[in-house]
């Protein structure tokens, strides 16, 4: 039969489905010659190599549970009780990344019109899946060592939200850790509300120079609720695409069944290379030639900044994590100076990314991991130069 097409009928929340910036980036990013400030693209260099010896089973090749493996549920449990979260294997779910945990958090709290608050700035693809699901986003600004308190507190007083969503170590994209003090604050003013806390935390280890505990907040909760989530694609091997997710007891059961809805289970054989890395005596050397390196390049970059953009730009030094969150004083980080600096061969994230209105402007986000410090010294000097004719 000839005609048109026919149009399927989409459901209502497509319409609120918001593309990638980053993946979109990414794609230009790889051409050859390009200069990548924008993903978050760990070092390849830094990466140990994959543990073959302890994935050769071949029943790994089979479908699994979407508990996990117990390997892998033993070893992240530790891992995670490391940080002063006190967790059993039983309150793990390996994820395909940490990115599946918001989905799945996403699908268990949010409806449409679901009043939720976000940190402001904060990680783009959180937003971009809250916004999917309809969450109506309220946000508290972020201070130098934490969310401003006072107002922390009356968001929640007033939006009521479901849940909030936070990123209190070495936050994505403004670098801030928060203090003890404020982790304190945060989970007193959390329990007071009842409010269920989803705590982001996968740059964790990447911590350069961490002065005071990083506790999680999860850990410091007495009556709120709480997910967290955790990856280890900024440390071990982003393609394999390993993360997961612990919650208190009494979410785990509705969060695996949301999981085994989504995707059955996470890959096999990425559970046990994990877990094998997690055991191993070579863990603790790895993440500490994987420190050194990246305080490397933060260097490289902090001094490749004030020779390029000392003069017209302000930023902290961050102490972990993988970008700096660089303000211009006089300047605009948009989309339209984006699309000039692809054309010059360089590419870096805008602010206004970060928020769910878009309305900062004079940010930008730069990461340090990737490049080589000549492409620091290459794309800081062609960003130098666009901003200075932009501001003619």
């Amino acid at each position: 039969m000839g005609g048109e097409l026919c149009q399927p009928r989409l459901s209502q929340r497509i319409s609120r489905l918001k593309s990638s910036l980053v993946r979109e980036i990414l794609a230009t990013a790889n051409r050859p010659n390009m200069i990548s400030f924008a993903g978050g693209l760990p070092a390849a260099d830094l990466m140990p190599p994959l543990p073959m010896d302890a994935i050769t089973d071949p029943s790994l090749y089979q479908y699994g549970a979407t508990e996990g493996e117990a390997a892998y549920c033993e070893a992240v449990a530790q891992w995670v009780s490391e940080t002063g979260l006190a967790v059993t294997p039983a309150q793990i779910l390996p994820l395909a990344g940490s990115q599946q945990g918001l989905d799945l958090a996403a699908k268990l709290m949010i409806d449409a019109g679901t009043p939720m608050l976000t940190e402001a700035p904060t990680y783009l693809a959180a937003l971009q899946v809250f916004q999917l699901f309809g969450a109506d986003i309220a946000t508290v600004s972020l201070l130098a060592n934490g969310p401003d308190l006072a107002e922390l507190e009356q968001r929640l007083a007033k939006h009521k939200p479901s849940c909030v969503y936070l990123v209190p170590t070495f936050q994505n994209p403004a670098g801030t850790c928060y203090s003890p003090e404020a982790r304190r604050a945060v989970a007193d003013l959390l329990d007071h509300y009842g409010t269920l806390l989803i705590e982001d935390d996968p740059y964790r280890t990447l911590a350069l120079d961490l002065t005071h505990p990083a506790t999680p907040i999860s850990a410091l909760l007495k009556r709120a609720p709480w997910i967290y989530l955790g990856s280890f694609s900024k440390i071990l091997w982003p393609g394999w695409r390993l993360g997961y997710l612990a919650a208190r007891e009494d979410l785990m059961q509705r969060l695996i069944n949301l999981k085994q809805a989504s995707d059955l289970h996470t890959q096999r054989p990425g559970q046990l290379a994990v877990s094998h890395w997690l055991r191993s005596d070579e863990r603790s050397m790895h993440v500490v030639r994987l420190r050194n390196g990246y305080r490397l390049r933060r260097d490289a970059m902090q001094a490749a900044l004030n020779r390029h953009l000392g003069d017209i730009a302000e930023w902290e030094v961050p102490r972990g994590g993988l970008f700096f969150w660089v303000r211009l004083l006089r300047h605009k980080a948009t989309r339209a100076l984006l699309a000039q600096a692809m054309e010059a061969g360089v590419v870096f994230m805008p602010g206004e990314a970060f928020y769910p209105d878009g309305r900062t402007q004079e940010y930008m986000r730069l990461n340090y991991s990737h490049a080589t410090r000549e492409q620091m010294e290459r794309g800081l000097a062609l960003l130098s130069t666009l901003l200075r004719l932009d501001g003619q």
